[in-house]
C-alpha cells in the first residue's frame, strides 16, 4: 500500500522553493507538479531551481487545471501570496477540484477578524468539497502567536502578553529584504508604507489568534511602523545600505 502524500507545488518563488526542497527530501510526500505564472520559470525543471544534482522530470507550468485534473492530487502546497483578498479565486480553483490546501498566505493563519465574509465564503466551499484549507508557517503561523498560547499552559492567570521579534535580515532573500524597506531614503520608506508595501503581514492574524485562544475578546487594534535607520553603511548579498538609509522597519500592534 502506498501511503506517500501526492503533492503539488503552486508558486515557485523563494518560499515554495524551500518548500519543494524539504519536499523532495522526505519519503511520505510525493511531489508530483510544480506551477508558477512567471514567463523565467515555466519550462524548467524543479531540479534546476532546488540545485539538485539531477532534473526530477517536474517541469514548472502554468496550467494548473491539467496538472490538478490529470492525476490524484492529495493537497497543495500553495505560497503565492500575503493578501487573502488577492489569492482567494485560487484556493477556490484548488478546492473545487477537490484538493487540501496548506498555504504560506500570512492573512490565511486566522483570517476571521480582517475579512469574516471571505472567510465564512471559503469556509463553506471547503465544507461543500470536503477538503481543509490551512494557512500556516513560522510566523505567523507559530513564532508570535501558537508558541506563546502554548506557553500559557503552565500559567494559572495570564494578564497580558508581549511578544518581541527580532530578526537578523541579511541572511534573508531579497524579496523579503526589500519588504522591510532596506536602502531606502526616509521619504521612500514613507511612501511604501503609505500605499502598502512595506509591512510585516500577519501582526493582527497574530493578535486576534492569541486572544481567541485565551478567550479574549479585542476591541481595538493600533498599530505603528517606523524605520530603523543606520548610523553606518551596511551590506548584505543584495543590498548595500547608506549611512541615513533604513536598514529594517519597527512595526508594533497593540491590541486590547
Amino acid at each position: 500500500m502506498n501511503d506517500q502524500i501526492r503533492a503539488v507545488q503552486v508558486g515557485c518563488g523563494p518560499i515554495g522553493c524551500s518548500v519543494m526542497s524539504l519536499a523532495w527530501k522526505r519519503d511520505n510526500i510525493d511531489l508530483i507538479g510544480a506551477i508558477d505564472t512567471d514567463p523565467k520559470l515555466i519550462g524548467k525543471d524543479i531540479g534546476r531551481l532546488l540545485n539538485l544534482d539531477q532534473d526530477t522530470g517536474i517541469i514548472v507550468t502554468d496550467d494548473i487545471a491539467h496538472i490538478l485534473t490529470s492525476q490524484k492530487v492529495d493537497v497543495v502546497f500553495h505560497t503565492t501570496g500575503s493578501s487573502l483578498e488577492k489569492i482567494a479565486d485560487q484556493l477556490e480553483t484548488i478546492m473545487s477540484m477537490g484538493i487540501n490546501i496548506v498555504s504560506s498566505c500570512e492573512e490565511l493563519s486566522y483570517p476571521h477578524h480582517k475579512n469574516p465574509t471571505l472567510t465564512n465564503r471559503l469556509d463553506a466551499m471547503a465544507k461543500n468539497q470536503r477538503v481543509t484549507i490551512l494557512g500556516t508557517g513560522v510566523n505567523p503561523g507559530f513564532l508570535m502567536d501558537i508558541w506563546p498560547l502554548f506557553m500559557t499552559g503552565v500559567c494559572q492567570k495570564v494578564a497580558s502578553i508581549r511578544v518581541v521579534r527580532i530578526q537578523d535580515a541579511t541572511t534573508r532573500r531579497l524579496p523579503f529584504q526589500k519588504k522591510i524597506g532596506a536602502g531606502l531614503s526616509p521619504e521612500e520608506f514613507e511612501k511604501k508604507i503609505q500605499i502598502g508595501t512595506l509591512r510585516h503581514v500577519g501582526l493582527p492574524e497574530s493578535a486576534a489568534m492569541i486572544a481567541a485562544g485565551l478567550g479574549w475578546n479585542i476591541d481595538d487594534m493600533t498599530e505603528t511602523i517606523e524605520p530603523v535607520m543606520a548610523d553606518e553603511p551596511t551590506s548584505s548579498s543584495f543590498i548595500r545600505v547608506e549611512k541615513g538609509q533604513a536598514r529594517g522597519v519597527k512595526q508594533v500592534l497593540i491590541a486590547k
